[in-house]
């Protein structure tokens, strides 16, 4: 084990020891930590990992019939007349394949299988670090949207009262009044459905990586920096997607099949054979046979020519299908991933655009609000300059509070959208340990 990776494994213990010993204190975990988690206690990771276990317990079962099997019994029983079983005290037999056309495809099928559930796997882990990331990047979005919506609650509260006071005064009508009671109630609104939505992402990192969801909180600074993708994308890159390469081993897999199934019908089979019987003292066979001996042991080579078996025929058709299915699929699969990273791709660059004019709008809104309140002040410059009001200014804090929101928000869309780029590419797990490769190890 490298030190990096045990560093990793040591700082994941340490986090389940801490946040399953503090259940209701607020525990700060890193994004490396938590996908590190899920990527070994989620139930997804689970079943492809027995599925793993049961292509190799195949991939044994295909070469262990060259191996003999060794069967001890006995058949003890009283015989009257000619004896016309084979009463003995025990016997032994051993039997094993020497030979088949079919059975080393057969082995190479089960070898694929194999590599293919081992691929799966990765594919499994890659989706649920990507679950896991997902919900961890929607719940810092919701916290920071929050502590927004916290501050611009602040200012919604302050313009209802002004506008109480503006209406009592007949400055303004009961318009104004509702208008700001209206903006009021839709920042506790907002904030409900945050506060929900922050409470479903805890649950669901809560069952992806097994930790409690009391207390739980994010680590900004443990996300990795965003992503940098090229434009064109090669085709060496989409093979690389595990779903793609577990997709065509499983497609061989089944080719290899119905090479085995078809060879089954035209090529003979060799097989060994040994058994040995002690028959029993007490039975009658004597009497009946001129040489009776009570050790018996027979040893030989069968060998089986087949010249016609339509259930066999019919067999290495329907594998045939199979396996010409498998390989439609493979390449379906292939095509579909290079038809979402060419969406993925676009729209990425579409919500970059967004992004920035999000961002622009929100520092826009910044400047108008230190603007209002330097005039509030009477620190603006010049008497041809309009009065600035308490309603004003709280006005501006409001916009600049939901301008910052809605750059939070075009941060989230984005980061989906790369997110599932680096689905589509197998880059999840690589790009949330960056963070944790690039800080030096002491």
């Amino acid at each position: 084990m490298n030190q990096k990776a045990f560093h990793t494994r040591i700082a994941v213990a340490l986090t389940a020891c801490a946040l399953a010993a503090t259940p209701h204190v607020h525990a700060q975990v890193s994004l490396a930590s938590v996908v590190d988690l899920a990527m070994r206690n989620s139930s997804q990771v689970r079943i492809a990992q027995a599925n793993v276990q049961k292509a190799a317990a195949g991939l044994s079962e295909s070469k262990d019939v060259y191996l003999p099997s060794a069967v001890l019994g006995s058949s003890l029983g009283y015989s009257y007349g000619f004896p016309v079983g084979q009463p003995s005290v025990y016997n032994v037999a051993l039997q094993s394949l020497i030979y088949s056309f079919s059975q080393p495809d057969y082995i190479r099928s089960a070898r694929a299988s194999l590599e293919s559930a081992q691929i799966s796997l990765k594919d499994d882990q890659e989706q649920v670090a990507l679950d896991t990331t997902t919900a961890y990047i929607q719940l810092d979005n919701d916290l920071q949207q929050i502590a927004a919506l916290d501050e611009e609650k602040q200012f919604a509260d302050k313009l209802v009262s002004i506008e109480q006071q503006r209406l009592q005064a007949g400055v303004d009508g009961r318009t104004e009044l509702t208008r700001a009671e209206l903006t009021s109630a839709q920042v506790d609104e907002k904030r409900m459905h945050l506060e929900d939505d922050a409470d479903e992402m805890r649950q669901k990192i809560s069952h992806l990586a097994g930790i409690p969801t009391a207390g739980l909180t994010t680590d900004r600074a443990s996300v990795p920096a965003e992503p940098n993708f090229t434009d064109a994308l090669d085709s060496n890159a989409i093979a690389s997607n595990n779903s793609i390469r577990a997709a065509y081993l499983n497609a061989k897999s089944k080719t290899q099949i119905a090479f085995g199934d078809e060879k089954q019908n035209y090529r003979p089979q060799f097989g060994f054979g040994l058994e040995y019987n002690r028959y029993a003292e007490f039975n009658n066979y004597n009497e009946y046979y001129l040489r009776f001996q009570h050790n018996n042991f027979d040893v030989g080579v069968q060998i089986t020519f087949p010249i016609f078996d339509a259930s066999r025929r019919a067999k290495a058709r329907e594998s045939a299908a199979d396996a010409a299915r498998a390989n439609v699929e493979a390449n379906q699969a292939k095509e579909k991933v290079s038809e979402q990273v060419l969406v993925l791709n676009h729209g990425i660059r579409e919500l970059k655009v967004q992004r920035r004019v999000a961002q622009l709008q929100s520092e826009l809104a910044q400047e108008q609000l230190a603007t209002v309140e330097a005039q509030l002040q009477g620190s603006g410059s010049g008497g041809s300059q309009p009065q600035v009001t308490p309603k004003d200014a709280a006005l501006a804090h409001i916009e600049e509070r939901e301008r910052y929101e809605g750059a939070l928000d075009a941060q989230m869309q984005l980061m989906r959208s790369e997110l599932g780029l680096m689905r589509s590419l197998g880059e999840v797990a690589n790009w949330v340990h960056s963070s944790v490769a690039a800080t030096p190890q002491p």
